[in-house]
């Protein structure tokens, strides 16, 4: 058995342990820490809705129509109006065919991967992915490859080793109706695979989309080549710990020419990044032909709770099929659907808060710079700053804390050995004396300036 205890007292002398706090007032930039009152830089209401009167209201009055709950799967009893009206909303916000609601962010990653991959399909993903993308590919039981953050050429050569071509940005697009499905195993149902196509390199061939599909040995291929079914690639848009946004174009066009699916879990970028928020293939002009399948979450910065896919009709479909994460999960309350309507609204309409989020964001770096804190380069809300030991990362974290400034120290396995760090996140509801007061505390840490 386990000795637990002398687990948990390792993990204490390595700076690594996990603590919560209890917290009164939440969510917002200003809030009861334990009785204290405290600014948190460390909440992901980017927009500031979540506490919203118009968000409230909805929730309430969704709450004395349909109750607190839901009750059931959507595919039992749960899926109500207010399920199918955010779904319609949602797919006209980001101009997709449909979309489909999941419980949590986390359930969206693992259901949508282990619908549409299994043993024999490959996966690759940025090694910085969320953690949800990575167990979504291991418990699909896929072949894993991870390559390093951002790494194009790193992602090129695997997939030229792995599938025995070179992916080519100038490869033609996915649009011949010429092709064929994909063979699937036993109990798996096939899903549409993209066309065949001709390499720009002069390799001609055909990859099975990321349906459950087993490619033929091509007996051209070299031994030393492996045979691989389906092809996903799967990232972030808007990294979760760096706050960088991933080279979507570039990675699009992979996709592409290797007759690979594209996943992108944009999480912290919609709201936040493109035209009324739409995310962060709105802020780079890509689709549903370039990205099939877009994953976002409900409790960022659209404040309430939740997450959802968009895509076409054959992939929703699919994931109603196959999705376990969707068929098993109790549905979000209908009062939580109602309440997101108001939101998304919301942050359609007020383009304010895009735009009181950018200037903190831009006052942030021009004055963390000349304070000399080591930053890591992010446009986004999210502003990690350097650390490097995950003793250091929590003494800076508990030394804020103390001037009533909440700001979570981010420590490995979250992020790599060495990388350890402070992780500031901007609300459009914090204001200039806020800033001030994190920026006059960052000052005074120990080390900030030479980590």
């Amino acid at each position: 058995m386990r000795d637990l205890r002398s687990e948990l007292s390792r993990r204490q002398a390595a700076h690594l342990y996990r603590r919560r706090r209890l917290i009164a007032d939440a969510p917002g930039p200003h809030l009861t820490l334990e009785g204290r009152p405290a600014i948190a830089f460390c909440t992901n209401d980017y927009l500031g809705l979540a506490r919203h009167p118009e968000v409230v209201a909805a929730f309430q009055r969704g709450a004395e129509r349909h109750g607190v709950g839901s009750g059931s799967a959507h595919l039992v009893a749960g899926h109500g109006p207010e399920h199918q009206a955010l779904e319609e909303e949602l797919a006209d916000f980001l101009g997709r065919p449909r979309a489909l609601l999941f419980s949590t962010g986390y359930m969206a990653n693992l259901g949508v991967i282990q619908a549409l991959a299994g043993p024999g399909d490959l996966v690759l993903e940025d090694k910085l992915n969320h953690a949800s993308l990575l167990d979504g590919a291991l418990l699909a039981r896929v072949r894993l490859r991870r390559y390093p953050h951002a790494d194009l050429e790193a992602l090129r050569r695997q997939l030229s080793r792995l599938v025995g071509r070179t992916p080519s940005a100038s490869a033609q697009s996915l649009n011949d109706p010429s092709s064929e499905p994909g063979r699937a195993p036993p109990g798996r149902a096939p899903l549409a695979a993209p066309d065949r196509q001709s390499m720009s390199d002069g390799c001609q061939g055909e990859i099975a989309a990321i349906a459950p599909a087993t490619l033929p040995v091509d007996p051209t291929t070299p031994a030393e080549r492996e045979v691989v079914g389906a092809t996903l690639i799967a990232t972030d848009g808007v990294f979760s710990m760096d706050g960088d946004l991933a080279p979507l174009p570039e990675l699009a066009a992979i996709a592409r020419a290797a007759g690979a699916w594209l996943l992108v879990d944009d999480a912290h970028g919609i709201g936040v990044l493109g035209r009324e928020g739409r995310g962060s293939l709105d802020h780079f002009g890509l689709g549903v032909a370039e990205v099939p399948i877009l994953i976002g979450t409900l409790g960022k910065a659209l404040g309430t709770f939740g997450a959802f896919v968009a895509g076409d009709e054959d992939l929703i479909e699919t994931l109603i099929q196959s999705a376990r994460s969707y068929i098993y999960t109790t549905a979000p309350p209908p009062a939580l659907a109602a309440a997101t309507r108001a939101s998304l609204a919301l942050a359609r309409r007020d383009e304010w808060r895009r735009e009181r989020l950018r200037a903190l964001i831009g006052r942030f770096r021009a004055e963390a710079t000349r304070l000399g804190l080591p930053l890591l380069p992010s446009p986004t809300p999210i502003q990690p700053i350097l650390a490097g030991s995950a003793e250091r990362a929590l003494a800076w974290s508990q030394a804020l804390e103390a001037r009533g400034l909440l700001v979570t120290a981010i420590r490995p396995p979250t992020v790599p050995q060495g990388a350890a760090r402070l992780r500031v996140t901007l609300s459009a509801l914090h204001s200039d004396q806020d800033l001030d007061l994190l920026l006059e505390a960052l000052a005074r840490l120990p080390g900030v300036t030479n980590p």
